[in-house]
């Protein structure tokens, strides 16, 4: 008798353990381990994750490596250094790791001169205490740690940016209700009078108010956000970004803070977003999508209430999430552009793109 339901019970595990069915909307049911889904069609990023986590790595390091590879392939020109050049020309790297069995949080902000995002916040994750480290102490602190530098974070086509926009009068940028001394400034408060011709940046040449969503799009302000299920079930998730096209230096955008840009807790899932991160971190859209699919919201209509909530506040916003739970369930939304989003899992033989209207 037992050697008739040992055969019964190993071909129900497996028969469980492989099943993968493709549901409405695009959405991807699978209890497969392991997992990689990566927001856009950063194909190589993904491969890269899958390599290290089927051959046995941890979530962590695989996030690592996958987010590794898009910086250094500089994925669409806003990942990695040589892209998104500030008000001043220079690149500047924000980046993060989430393990999702201890909740431990490592990033960095706004780092100057080393190259490797990801690479040093898992550095801030492993050997300290704290959870973000910002500009150039964040540069030292991974030098120091290791990581090569000090380089210059700059390209051709960075500076080349650069330069075109300056001669464009600095415009578009992301001030407001300023007065500037010429029109690429120093910039003042305005104080009670008319912003003059090539004055306050959210305005055209006609006078009316620019919408944000000129300001940011599928070219100049992407991040690599990834979620890694391992063979073990373990979650984590990494993002890395060099962030808004002529950004106002210092600017630190939602890239870096855990429940804005990613999110992983192993008992629920998973969360990734890219978009305008000024708006989306105002509302914590991957912490809300854990806590919803936490809840039993299934992950499809967990990130559409995400991306609604932002919505609702700031209807020309763009932006996007995708959300995966414990058992492998994907599922994106989005909000002002079309989104796509990559997954490779045990039964697909490379990487899928899912493609997500608004």
């Amino acid at each position: 008798m037992a050697n008739r339901i040992l055969p019964f019970i190993t071909l129900v595990f497996f028969s469980t353990l492989f099943t993968m069915v493709i549901g409405d909307d695009g959405v991807a049911i699978s209890k497969q381990y392991p997992l990689v889904v990566s927001t856009w069609p950063f194909k190589e990023a993904v491969r890269a994750a899958w390599r290290a986590v089927d051959g046995g790595h941890s979530a962590v390091d695989a996030v690592v490596e996958g987010c590794s590879a898009c910086e250094e392939l500089r994925c669409d020109g806003t990942v990695g250094p040589g892209g998104s050049p500030d008000e001043n020309g220079e690149t500047t790297i924000d980046a993060l790791i989430m393990n999702g069995v201890t909740m431990e949080v490592g990033a960095v902000a706004a780092m100057r001169f080393v190259k490797d995002g990801i690479r040093a916040a898992k550095l801030v994750m492993q050997h300290t205490k704290h959870t973000l480290l910002v500009g150039e102490k964040a540069s030292a602190f991974a030098i120091s740690m290791g990581l090569p530098g000090p380089s210059n974070l700059s390209s051709s086509d960075s500076i080349r940016k650069w330069s075109k926009w300056k001669e464009n009068n600095c415009q578009p940028n992301f001030w407001k209700d300023v007065v500037p001394l010429d029109s690429c400034g120093p910039y003042h408060a305005k104080v009670s009078m008319d912003v003059k011709e090539g004055g306050c940046s959210t305005r055209n040449l006609m006078g009316v108010a620019e919408p944000r969503s000129s300001l940011v799009g599928p070219h100049n302000h992407d991040t690599i956000s990834m979620a890694v299920i391992d063979k073990m079930g373990h979650v984590a998730v990494g993002t890395s970004t060099n962030g808004a096209t002529y950004k106002i230096p210092g600017r630190v955008g939602d890239g870096p803070i855990a429940g804005s840009s990613a999110y992983a807790d192993t008992d629920v899932g998973a969360c990734g977003a890219t978009g305008d991160g000024d708006i989306m971190m105002r509302f914590l859209p991957c912490y809300q999508v854990v806590e919803s699919m936490r809840l039993g919201i299934e992950p499809r209509l967990a990130a559409k209430d995400a991306i609604s909530r932002i919505a609702r506040k700031f209807p020309d916003f763009v932006g996007a999430v995708v959300a995966v739970n414990k058992n492998g369930v994907h599922a994106g939304a989005c909000h002002g552009w079309t989104f796509e989003y990559s997954v490779r899992s045990p039964v697909t033989v490379d990487v899928e793109v899912f493609t997500v209207l608004p």
